[in-house]
């Protein structure tokens, strides 16, 4: 009989219905007994897994679309120029752009040659004069790309360019284009070469934080 009586009462306190002892009544609950899984102990570590979660994506959104602008910017940037053009810039860049430059001129793709020596420390002088081809060669103040691009506009207004190329190291195409671009009204073209594999870690990181100066500290030619 106690053995009937306790099977009933159990059954009673799983299905929530109220179960009176001796003229007291007590009301049973369906919620999940302590211990499971799914009790609310349960829940703050659910809301943590969300929450990881959604952390997750977006860093995964962030790293992507840094990806993808970086190549855009630095790794495979527009590049490129037509048969001829008012002058040919040589911009001051790791390296040596000064055989990219005199190949150009040599070809007489534009009658004005400008060499950029960067410092007066720069280990490389001005070249030898190309026939019929007027070679400039100066050195920026700043040196810096700005102090480039502010001579260069200075040229431009001096000879009545119309257009330009810019010679300069792949990872500098975008931010050339841009500085170059301020200060010259015309077409600007970028003619790049390459950079050694071990430095475009550097060279990335570089022109990231020299474009963001470029866009946000420095918006004038």
């Amino acid at each position: 009989m106690q053995e009937r009586g306790g099977r009933a009462c159990a059954t009673a306190m799983e299905s929530g219905a109220v179960v009176k002892f001796g003229g007291l009544s007590y009301e049973s609950s369906s919620n999940v007994w302590p211990g499971s899984a799914e009790g609310p102990a349960a829940r703050p570590r659910s809301r943590w897994r969300k929450r990881w979660r959604t952390a997750l994506i977006v860093l995964a959104v962030v790293v992507i679309t840094l990806s993808a602008v970086t190549a855009r910017l630095f790794i495979w940037p527009d590049q490129g120029m037509p048969a001829r053009v008012s002058a040919i810039v040589m911009l001051d860049s790791p390296g040596n752009s000064v055989s990219a430059a005199l190949r150009l001129g040599r070809q007489h793709r534009a009658p004005f040659l400008v060499i950029s020596q960067g410092t007066y420390l720069s280990s490389y002088g001005c070249p030898p004069p190309i026939p019929r081809v007027k070679l400039i060669c100066f050195n920026p103040t700043p040196a810096t790309t700005q102090g480039e691009a502010e001579f260069v506009g200075r040229l431009a207004r001096r000879y009545h360019w119309h257009s330009i190329a810019v010679v300069t190291i792949t990872p500098q195409d975008s931010r050339a284009r841009l500085r170059v671009g301020r200060c010259f009204p015309g077409p600007v073209y970028v003619v790049t070469r390459p950079v050694a594999l071990a430095s475009w870690p550097y060279e990335i990181a570089y022109e990231w934080g020299a474009m963001i100066k470029a866009l946000v500290l420095q918006r004038g030619c």
